[in-house]
């Protein structure tokens, strides 16, 4: 190495210090993290040097706009676009902010959660997978023989700009009560063999009540599996908290839960701790991946991924093609691309960590393999 470079390497970690210690200022956590904060979201021990912030801390100091999200990252505000952001909130918890790199406008988590002009071109679908005619009850979804699917929650972690789901009618789930009353309509169904749980994300519901609806199912004697699908474990690792793996090592049905990881650098040391915890829990994990253009449509992204998640204990599942959804085709990667990075990652990494590449179509039976 010249020491033009060497120089260049000093300087530029020097000013990435700088710019970190700015972020930690900007994004501290107020009194609210240690009033919310227990001894279920401590880490490898109870000392309070050791407390990580309470998730539901993490989640009311959410960046609720796309300039600030700018500021916070070091990127022009030019970037983020109001329309965009008045179609689909922005909604980025302090540590999600934190993994992207300070600076890079073309960093791939940036782009997953900022508002672009590209969203208000008016392409695209409503309904891109068919979400409203597989309705069989208000929140109870069925497009696939012997499992259904509870929208548990309307709420996320964060709003990703690609969601299939960001048009879906949320006022109409069924909430409090309503919950177990699906529940139980689904339970008393012989033909169901499997709730998912999925949302928004049903993990932003409370232990207690996710307890009391994951028990309405296990003493079910026709269900045979249970599924959660949640992006919480990315986005804020802490909410697998003790709470939550003491009622999954209670269940006796079987458990999956399927993650939502696009790309390494969303994989932290605390989250793979926490997945660690899950899986010793009992649950079988998952991970499904959506290709997008510009975060992660390369071979080098998705092999990297795919080896991380199975340091983690979980699987790779699904690499979906984009949904066609209204506000989403800038992320559009075109399905041959899409076929040749699979291909290229055969080459590379042993069969069961390439995941199948699917995209999903509105009135079909199943996911179809591309």
């Amino acid at each position: 190495m010249s020491p033009e470079c060497g120089q260049f390497r000093i300087d530029r970690n020097a000013a990435a210090s700088k710019t970190a210690q700015v972020r930690e200022n900007r994004l501290e956590y107020p009194v609210m993290a240690t009033i919310l904060a227990s001894n279920d979201d401590s880490v490898e021990g109870s000392s309070s040097t050791n407390r990580v912030p309470h998730w539901k801390a993490e989640m009311k100091q959410a960046v609720r706009s796309g300039r600030e999200l700018c500021e916070l990252v070091g990127v022009a505000r030019e970037i983020s676009n109001l329309s965009a952001e008045a179609d689909f909130p922005v909604f980025v918890p302090p540590s999600y902010v934190r993994k992207i790199e300070f600076g890079n406008s073309a960093d791939p988590l940036l782009k997953q959660v900022i508002g672009v002009s590209e969203e208000t071109q008016g392409f695209g679908q409503i309904d891109a997978v068919g979400d409203l005619p597989a309705q069989r009850a208000p929140g109870v979804l069925q497009k696939y023989a012997g499992r259904a699917l509870l929208i548990a929650s309307g709420t996320c972690a964060v709003n990703c700009r690609y969601c299939f789901r960001r048009h879906f009618p949320y006022d109409d789930a069924p909430k409090g009560k309503q919950l177990a009353a699906a529940i139980d309509q689904l339970t008393e169904d012989p033909a169901i063999e499997e709730v998912i749980f999925s949302g928004g994300d049903p993990l932003t519901l409370s232990d207690s009540t996710l307890a009391d609806l994951v028990a309405r199912c296990d003493s079910s004697t026709g269900l045979r599996r249970l599924r959660f699908h949640t992006r919480l474990p990315v986005v804020i690792p802490q909410r697998i908290n003790d709470e939550l793996l003491g009622w999954v090592g209670r269940l006796r049905l079987p458990i999956t839960f399927v993650m939502h990881f696009n790309h390494v650098n969303e994989i932290c040391d605390l989250a793979i701790q926490r997945l660690h915890a899950l899986h010793r829990a009992g649950a079988n994990l998952l991970n499904q991946t959506v290709l997008l253009k510009g975060v992660n449509d390369n071979p080098d992204a998705l092999c990297e991924l795919s080896n991380r998640m199975l340091d983690a204990r979980v699987m790779p599942y699904y690499l979906h093609q984009l949904d066609p959804v209204r506000g989403a085709m800038h992320f559009e990667v075109p399905v041959q691309k899409g076929r040749a990075i699979v291909d290229a990652m055969r080459k590379r990494l042993p069969g069961y960590a390439v995941p199948r590449y699917v995209c999903e179509t509105a009135g079909e039976q199943s996911k179809t393999p591309l």
